[in-house]
């Protein structure tokens, strides 16, 4: 850790950051979506490939960690990452407008947009975890974690405020300027928000030789925490990620909802997301000096739960109107929130442990796992409630398939979980699970 632990004030700085960020990433992933397959009336195919581009660029996480272990520095990288994002945002948008009068033209702009949009996540985002990891202290972790995500929803919930607002009466030109006024602010804020947060520039053993990536990858690749927490974290995040774009789909088939039901339902869902975050926070503080091995339960348990709401999902749909589909929904929420926030938490510890200064090579690997795991399980979701809704026939059923399996999803990422942490040990040690299984799973 350089320089002294961040204070409350400081970790609320970098969650400013990760606040502009996902204002932009919010913009350019939804509101343009939206725009393509509404104003324009373009095949909602289009605008999934490009939020599935965005995806598909972060494998770079890995490279780009390494860079910012290279250099010594995260700030840069932070800085970087936020002026790639500005661009491809603004780039975005004016590739969506010019698609309303050349649709070709308006593609070849949008996908290094879109590419560069997931650059910019990639840089900032593994940079300001790294930084996190290195600057807040090690009790003050799971309550970081809790206030840099909820910032980031702050962020987002603000940015789909105001542009809704700026965009009345909507116009593809106002489009444009909203965007850029939009890229413009997060930018200026991500570069208040970590002015002179670092500390002194700390030099990776690796620049005393000629910087291998490859190398360095492999040897990160060769840690069996390492390795198998980014197992853990793309089987957890594919399930997560798979549930986001057939809720509301569901809902409407099963039980009838209208859109702006559906849309409540999401809305009640995230509320048991933030009610889950506050809820590691506050037993982290709780547990004393077991907030270490706190954070690592809170994870088991957190899929855990997920699971077995999954499955109260997949029982009221075959229950139907008399299942208490509210109070099921907001517990899948609050399971996913306690999991995520505390995997995140549990992220920061095990970035500095291994050999050599590798602390952004790892990160970047767990953020890559967690970025194609985002862009394969909506895809994955959708098209098995599609298989199962041909072979089943009515969609009760094939949403129930789809739970379970999403419930098995998280029934593994449990058992990969206590594969990286014994959970039964001490805060201040890790070692992996004496499970021939899971070990044949991960290695």
């Amino acid at each position: 850790m350089t320089g002294k632990p961040l204070s409350w004030f400081g970790i609320f700085r970098l969650g400013l950051v990760q606040a502009a960020l996902g204002s932009v990433v919010v913009l350019t992933t939804v509101t343009l979506n939206r725009v393509m397959v509404v104003e324009l009336s373009l095949p909602a195919v289009l605008p999934g490939l490009l939020v599935a581009l965005h995806y598909a660029v972060q494998v770079l996480r890995p490279r780009l960690g390494f860079g910012s272990d290279i250099g010594g520095r995260r700030t840069p990288w932070i800085i970087g990452g936020m002026a790639c994002l500005a661009l491809g945002g603004v780039g975005a948008a004016a590739a969506t407008a010019l698609m309303a009068h050349h649709l070709l033209l308006g593609i070849a702009l949008a996908v290094p947009a879109f590419g560069l949009v997931g650059i910019g996540v990639g840089a900032a985002g593994t940079s300001l975890l790294v930084l996190m990891a290195q600057r807040v202290a090690p009790q003050r972790r799971g309550p970081a974690a809790t206030i840099v995500w909820l910032l980031m929803i702050l962020g987002i919930a603000l940015t789909a405020t105001l542009a809704g607002r700026l965009l009345h009466p909507f116009s593809l030109p106002l489009l444009v300027a909203v965007a850029a006024k939009i890229a413009a602010m997060a930018f200026i804020l991500a570069c208040v928000a970590v002015w002179g947060i670092e500390g002194t520039r700390v030099i990776s053993a690796d620049r005393a030789e000629k910087p291998d990536f490859i190398a360095a990858l492999r040897a990160v690749w060769a840690e069996p925490k390492a390795r198998r927490f980014a197992i853990f974290v793309f089987v957890s995040m594919l399930a997560y990620s798979a549930q986001e774009l057939i809720l509301e789909p569901f809902a409407g088939a099963v039980f009838a909802l209208s859109p702006g039901q559906t849309a409540a339902l999401t809305g009640l869902q995230h509320g048991g997301v933030m009610a889950g975050m506050l809820l590691v926070a506050i037993g982290s503080f709780a547990a004393g000096a077991g907030r270490a091995q706190a954070m690592r339960l809170w994870t088991v348990g957190g899929c855990l739960g997920s699971a077995l709401a999954l499955l109260a999902l997949a029982c009221a749909g075959l229950v139907g109107p008399a299942w208490p589909l509210k109070i099921t929904v907001f517990a899948l929420g609050a399971a996913n929130g306690a999991f995520a926030v505390s995997a995140i938490g549990a992220m920061m510890g095990l970035a500095s442990q291994g050999a050599g200064a590798r602390e952004g090579v790892r990160m970047g690997l767990w953020g890559a796992a967690q970025a194609l795991a985002f862009g394969a399980g909506g895809l994955l979701a959708t098209g098995a409630s599609d298989i199962f809704r041909a072979l089943l026939g009515t969609p009760a059923p094939a949403y129930a398939a789809v739970f379970c399996l999403q419930a098995l999803l998280f029934l593994v990422a449990s058992n990969l979980a206590k594969s990286v942490f014994h959970v039964g040990e001490s805060a201040g040690t890790c070692r992996p699970m004496r499970t021939e299984k899971l070990k044949e799973i991960v290695a």
